[in-house]
């Protein structure tokens, strides 16, 4: 199975005339934040393939349609949202064929704005995720296949600035729940042979930036 990875940029080789050419073989898309809905549309509309996302710290304003916020109530999660067919996954467990996937938004906390956690606070997100991720292991013998992230772990393509700073929390998810991947994004890539795929024990961490195709199952 192909999965396109896509963050923080609006790549000219998917929002162009030639996607359905360059992803045809693609068979789902992962968005891992800061990436407006229009955009998210545009690639479903075009490859008409299942798209997960999860919110990163900006591109926020339709968030309060997906979670509740402190300052807006809640508005019910509407799949096609402003003609939107992406799946929102933050804070989520959600299995789509044969893969699993969770999704956590958000990025360390650094001006209190929207969608931004201290580890702590993430890793409360992480244990609403528990339960499902238990029932997964009985049903069907794993936790989970892929963590969708905004942010980094810890220590693993994170910056040393508060608002870049990797969450210790995944660490923890990574070791306990074993996934086989964790795509996040958040960390751009000015020079796109930096690195943006590390081993951490059994799970690979991809930065999706711009966009990063996964051979899922090689």
């Amino acid at each position: 199975m192909k999965i396109l990875c896509i963050s923080d940029q609006l790549d000219p080789q998917v929002y162009s005339p030639r996607i359905k050419e360059r992803f045809a073989d693609v068979d789902l898309i992962l968005a891992a934040g800061d990436l407006p809905l229009d955009y998210l549309d545009y690639i479903i509309s075009i490859l008409n393939k299942p798209l997960f996302f999860v919110f990163g710290n900006h591109h926020t304003d339709n968030l309060c349609h997906y979670k509740k916020l402190w300052s807006t109530p809640l508005i019910p999660e509407i799949r096609d949202y402003m003609g939107c067919g992406a799946i929102h996954i933050g804070t989520k467990v959600k299995k789509e064929e044969k893969i699993i996937l969770a999704g956590l938004g958000g990025s360390m906390r650094y001006n209190n704005g929207v969608n931004q956690f201290s580890d702590f606070e993430m890793f409360l997100e992480i244990v609403k995720l528990i339960p499902k991720l238990l029932w997964n292991r009985i049903a069907y013998g794993r936790f989970v296949d892929i963590l969708l992230t905004h942010a980094p772990p810890k220590g693993i393509h994170d910056k040393s600035d508060k608002c870049h700073c990797g969450f210790k929390s995944y660490l923890w998810f990574m070791k306990t729940f074993k996934p086989k991947y964790l795509v996040h994004g958040h960390i751009h890539l000015y020079d796109l042979s930096d690195v943006r795929c590390t081993k951490w024990k059994d799970t690979t961490v991809i930065n999706a930036y711009s966009h990063y195709v996964i051979n899922f199952g090689d």
